[in-house]
């Protein structure tokens, strides 16, 4: 691995329980809490949110991880205790604050899990044991999911009295369908590797012991084709959900021209 190139110092990225590796078009993002079982903090996403930012235009995968036995537990329990955690205010003080503060507080959250999605890069969730809560929202957030065969998902914020709030829900939906997405938020119940592909959470499940080989093979695929092909694709497909046919079609042949002329030289 050669030293990361996105402008995020190591110690600092070390220091919110993160790791940022880059290998040439490759950037890995680990959670390395493993003593916590990566449970999640507002150190840990205002790290996320700043690689998102200031990620080199030169990636083109983004693979995240968690280290250890478990992909993340999901939030700190820490965030329910009338101390909170350090340097964010504790779910007491954020459920004191006027509804535009708080709000502004929750986005900062939010944005650690919005730029997963972003056209320019494709992202994979590489995904062991436990994704629960954050850790699940986290998963949905990339754009593919490899699961090794012991990984549990769960949405459990409900049976803490609160909502999925990070960007879940939406992604949940899309994959599932409502009703689905319904019943796995309402009662949080695990939903396992095999389970989970069969619903179209997943798109690969393996062995634990095959997830890093799975997961470099993917990466490889994904690299082969040219990488504006890919980001035009990307963009159709995103989009297609909230597009009529006929304007998904005019979407198809708009791309295509921009790739046809770029292929043969031809500027707009």
């Amino acid at each position: 691995m050669t030293p990361p190139s996105a402008g995020v110092p190591d110690s600092w990225v070390t220091d919110a329980g993160l790791r940022l590796e880059i290998s040439g078009p490759v950037a890995h993002v680990t959670l390395c809490r493993p003593e916590r079982r990566n449970a999640q903090t507002p150190i840990m996403w205002s790290a996320l949110a700043r690689i998102g930012r200031e990620l080199s235009a030169d990636i083109r995968v983004v693979v995240l991880r968690g280290e250890g036995s478990s992909f993340s537990a999901g939030l700190d329990l820490a965030m329910f205790t009338p101390e909170g955690l350090p340097g964010a205010p504790s779910f007491i003080e954020l459920a004191q604050m006027d509804d535009e503060a708080a709000e502004q507080v929750i986005a900062g959250y939010q944005a650690a899990f919005d730029w997963w999605r972003r056209p320019d890069i494709v992202s994979i969730a590489a995904v062991q044991g436990h994704a629960v809560g954050a850790g699940f929202q986290l998963a949905l957030a990339c754009d593919l999911r490899v699961l090794a065969s012991d990984a549990q998902l769960a949405m459990a914020e409900t049976s803490r009295g609160i909502v999925p709030d990070l960007g879940g829900t939406k992604p949940l939906v899309d994959l599932v369908g409502y009703s689905r997405a319904l019943e796995i938020c309402v009662t949080g119940r695990r939903v396992g590797a095999d389970e989970a592909q069969r619903i179209g959470l997943a798109e690969l499940v393996v062995t634990p012991d095959q997830l890093t080989s799975a997961v470099d093979d993917l990466v490889a695929a994904l690299l082969a084709p040219l990488r504006d092909a890919v980001v035009e694709t990307k963009v159709l497909l995103r989009g297609a959900a909230d597009r009529s046919y006929d304007d998904q079609v005019v979407a198809e042949r708009q791309a295509q021209l921009r790739r046809l002329r770029d292929l043969a030289g031809i500027g707009e």
